[in-house]
Parts: structure tokens; sequence; C-alpha cells
């Protein structure tokens, strides 16, 4: 496959203090992104089916027809790494900027897989042309964590292909907290297991905590421009989970409401929240950097 080189729309600025990286979130795309990948495609492989997202259930493609699956690939390592996106217009799918550079690996192509629940067999397949990053972007605490991929050609839509509308600050609650929310995407389901087993898109149903009681567990690195999802139960996103969406349903219609951006280190079943970047929070970026 030739190389791509991509155009950065927005580049991402860091100072020397670079050195001081928190260790917890440099390196993701080899530590995590790639080695997530490779189970996913050897689960495949075996065409067994058990579950992906932590808690979830099997979401037959047409139930999220936004869903994006990427593979990355990244410079001097073999294997690629594995994330989600949201489909936003025919040529734009939005993702998390984590998966484009972690701090240490910094990706070179990424191959958008559109209308299939799994993440290496079938559906359309692009490589994308370009990528813009968010210029806030810090890789040191995953801040300002959203990127936006553009495919060369404008895609056609159908029932397992569709765009999805982006949420306003009018459908959160006021403390972003007790809404229903949902996530998808093609990432593990276990710390423990292998995912030898289902490698379909999951989706699970998840409810929105306060950012004060997120904050509880991670700190400071919860913004105001975050969204957090309880942990209990050992529900949430996971590993290959990153970049994908989170959604509510108003009047019948789903709105995208956050995109995956990080877990706890220690592992996705340990009753930690999830936590996501605002789309609503980031509404203004993400509407300037779409293409039609």
């Amino acid at each position: 496959m030739r190389s791509l080189v991509f155009f950065i729309l927005c580049f991402v600025t860091y100072t020397s203090s670079e050195s001081s990286a928190n260790e917890e979130f440099v390196g993701w795309l080899e530590k995590v992104g790639i080695k997530t990948a490779a189970k996913i495609k050897q689960a495949e492989q075996h065409q067994i089916f058990m579950q992906r997202i932590v808690g979830g259930a099997i979401a037959p493609i047409n139930y999220h027809p936004y869903l994006a699956g990427l593979l990355i690939d990244i410079n001097e390592l073999q294997s690629p790494a594995a994330c989600g996106g949201s489909i936003l217009t025919p040529a734009s799918i939005l993702t998390a900027a984590h998966c484009w550079f972690d701090g240490r690996n910094r990706a070179v192509r990424f191959t958008v897989v559109l209308g299939t629940p799994f993440l290496f067999h079938g559906g359309l397949r692009i490589q994308a042309s370009s990528i813009a990053v968010h210029h806030q972007y810090d890789f040191r605490t995953f801040a300002n964590d959203i990127a936006m991929l553009y495919l060369p050609r404008r895609i056609i839509f159908n029932h397992a292909v569709q765009p999805i509308p982006l949420a306003t600050d009018s459908l959160l609650s006021t403390d972003k907290a007790g809404m229903w929310a949902v996530a998808a995407g093609y990432g593990r389901y276990s710390d423990v297991i292998n995912p030898t087993t289902n490698t379909m898109a999951r989706n699970v149903f998840l409810q929105t905590i306060s950012l004060e009681t997120c904050r509880g567990y991670y700190g400071n690195v919860v913004l105001d421009s975050n969204i957090c999802t309880s942990g209990v139960g050992g529900v949430g996103i996971c590993r290959g989970d990153s970049g994908g969406p989170l959604t509510i349903n108003h009047q019948g219609k789903e709105w995208l409401i956050g995109v995956s951006s990080f877990v706890a280190r220690d592992g996705c079943e340990l009753g930690f929240p999830s936590v996501f970047a605002s789309v609503p929070s980031f509404r203004a970026w993400i509407q300037h950097h779409m293409i039609f």
C-alpha cells in the first residue's frame, strides 16, 4: 500500500515541557491502539461472536450508520492501530486527536471503514486525504481531544452509511448529569479476556454524571469541555473505542454529544467513568472544519 503524507490543517504546537508529559497518555497508539487492533483482527478471522464495548450488546450496522472504524498506520510500526469516528458529512469524519498523535507516535495513514460491523472485513474502505487537529489539543492530558478527517471523495449515503447531526447545549442537562446516552465502537469488551470472539461493532447505554463527580476519579484533567458517563457495573468505552460517538435520542432522532476520549489507565471494568470530548463545547470548531 502506498504511503500517504498527511497535510495537517491545524498544527499542534508543543513547548519544552514535553519532557514532563503525562505518561498515562503518551504513547497511546503503540501501547493500546496497535495491540487492540491486532486482537480485533485475530477475532474477526476466527469468526466467533461475543462482545466489544464493555457491558454492551451487538449493534446491527443500521443502528449506528454514522459509526466509522479507523485503521491507523504509524511510521516504523508494522501493525495498525484502531479507533472510531462519526460521519458528519459526505467528506468529513470526526474523531479523537490522540488517534493521530499520542505524544510519541504520529499517524501517517488513516483507512476509514464504513457500513460494516467488522473493522477488518467488508464495507466501504477509503484512505483519508488529510486531517485537521484542534489547535489546543494537548497529548499530555487529552484536552481538546478532537480532530476532523477528510475523505478524497464524497461518500454516497445509504441505509448503512448516514451522517449524524451535532447536538447543541440545549440538548444537555444543566450539569451534564443524569442523561441516558449510547456509546458505539469496535473496541475491546474485557480487560482480561482476549477478543478472540465477536468482533462486531457494539453499543452500550450509559448514564452521564456531573463533571464534579468525574473529577473525583481523574482530577483536573477533566475539563468543562468534557462529558463523563458512569462506570458503575463495569460498563463504558474500552480500548479501540477512542474517537467513536456518544449519542442521545431526542424526539426520535440521534444526536452526537460526545467523542470517546479516555478511560482509567488500569482497566475498563473497574467502575471508573468514561470521558468524552463534548460536541456542544466544540461545535464552532467542528462546524468550521466540516466540508461538504
